[in-house]
């Protein structure tokens, strides 16, 4: 039976400087924050970090739109009394983040060449965009997106209109952690789709982000990109949203931090997708954070296995009654990395529906998957029905799972309920092959995508399950046949 570890503690080694590279001075046009310490700010290294990103973007704010610009400011505060998150912090209570702290870290000023684009392939079937490095890199088919609906960089954006709703959202929108704002500072571009009131768009629109720049294994280089992307869907809309997530080369170090804002109105609809299959010594840190309206829907499927360290922060509020919420998420650890995913829920009006379902592998003596996942009923939800569940399969000796399936209820009348369950493998079930004269290694390869295909199956498209089956498969056989 898998042992589980609660609280591994780590000596941490002294910490080394942010990397910067050596540029003449150049003069500023936009006033900038001041990041003197003060009282409440007790961590130089963010401080540091916060000037290295303010450094790498452009320095004329002529071009910089308001929005984004105000993002930039409101970010550059935060962070001034924001610490580095520590083993001491419970939302990082099992998470270690001084693989990146003890990194070279450098932000990516620039996009990638083309050439270095070169076997990347995005899906030409429906409309897209490829991120590279945080910065929009190309786009396809969206000519063929229904009037009304803008997809592109806010740069881009010719409507006012679209422009002031933006800022409208961005400006009093929910703030995340350190890693939030740092993303914040340093995203040098915001990518805007925009889905007008009653307009309902028959094909999913295909973000993919792909990393390109990385130090090499073994050195201490960790380039990072902040891509953001800013998702409305006016009154009576309807979208479909695919993120894929991964790297040019699987041995690359890079760090990732992306920020998916969502905004949805009165009866719309958004079904979000998410695969991330990121390089092996990357680190991938990703907020999803969704505002519902009333008589809105919003469904998330995620399968999620690469990075040496991933983390998936997704908030949702509920603004509205007859909101409904459905979350499924597959965690593969099949390596010696970390699979967290913290989600929060609040619901603050009447007749809200939400359903978790969070499953996860953990297949290495060194693997982690964390769970921390947060439903909070307030007192104005009444007749709101919740549930959450939790599943995880420990197949090392050693391998660790940590989970929090978590209701906090204040409203009397409500249907809510969660739970967890840890285990290896069931001997009853295995016998049940072997008696049948089907081999062990086939058994377990059975049982393990059968585990898995509860949340693959929910993924609306027959392209991107194949896809995920596929890169799956390709991670467990070799888990499988070492287990036999």
């Amino acid at each position: 039976m898998a042992a589980l570890a609660f609280t591994p503690r780590n000596q941490r080694p002294p910490i080394p400087p942010v990397s910067t590279q050596t540029k003449s001075p150049k003069p500023r046009i936009r006033p900038r924050v001041s990041l003197q310490p003060s009282p409440s700010f007790s961590d130089p290294f963010v401080l540091q970090l916060a000037e290295t990103l303010e450094d790498s973007l452009p320095t004329s704010s002529s071009s910089t739109p308001l929005p984004l610009q105000k993002l930039r400011d409101t970010s550059s505060e935060t962070l001034l009394s924001t610490p580095w998150p520590s083993r001491k912090d419970e939302p990082f209570r099992f998470t270690d983040t001084s693989f990146i702290k003890h990194s070279q870290i450098s932000p990516i000023t620039h996009p990638p060449h083309s050439s270095a684009l070169s076997g990347v392939s995005s899906n030409t079937q429906f409309p897209n965009i490829v991120i590279a490095d945080g910065y929009v890199v190309n786009s396809a088919n969206l000519s063929e997106l229904p009037s009304g609906v803008f997809v592109g960089s806010l740069l881009e954006l010719s409507e006012e209109s679209i422009t002031e709703r933006v800022c409208e959202y961005l400006t009093n929108s929910f703030c995340g952690d350190l890693f939030w704002s740092i993303n914040g500072i340093g995203a040098p571009h915001l990518t805007v789709v925009y889905v007008p009131a009653g307009c309902k768009v028959e094909n999913p629109i295909f973000l993919k982000y792909i990393s390109v720049e990385g130090g090499d294994e073994g050195s201490n280089a960790l380039p990072v990109s902040n891509p953001r992307v800013f998702v409305m869907v006016e009154r009576g809309g309807e979208l479909d949203i695919i993120e894929e997530f991964l790297g040019k080369d699987e041995k690359k170090s890079y760090w990732a931090n992306s920020v998916l804002e969502v905004v949805v109105g009165e009866g719309g609809k958004v079904r979000h997708s998410y695969s991330q299959n990121q390089s092996s010594n990357a680190a991938h840190i990703k907020w999803t954070s969704v505002q519902q309206e009333s008589a809105s829907t919003y469904e998330l499927v995620e399968v999620s296995s690469g990075g040496k360290l991933s983390r998936h922060n997704v908030h949702i509020q509920q603004l509205g009654p007859e909101t409904v919420t459905e979350l499924s998420s597959l965690h593969l650890s099949i390596n010696d990395q970390t699979q967290d995913l913290h989600s929060r829920l609040i619901l603050d009006h009447p007749r809200g529906y939400s359903r978790q379902l969070h499953k996860c592998i953990v297949a290495h003596s060194q693997g982690q998957a964390v769970f921390d996942g947060n439903v909070k009923v307030n007192r104005f939800a009444q007749q709101t029905d919740a549930g959450q569940l939790t599943r995880s399969l420990l197949l090392e000796p050693r391998a660790t799972v940590n989970v929090k399936p978590n209701l906090q209820i204040i409203a009397d009348d409500v249907k809510c309920s969660h739970g967890a369950a840890i285990s290896d493998l069931e001997e009853s079930q295995l016998f049940y092959f072997l008696a049948r004269g089907i081999s062990l290694e086939t058994a377990r390869k059975a049982l393990l995508f059968s585990f898995g295909a509860e949340v693959v199956e929910r993924m609306p498209y027959s392209f991107l399950k194949k896809k995920v089956e596929s890169q799956i498969r390709e991670l467990l056989d070799p888990t499988v046949k070492g287990s036999s």
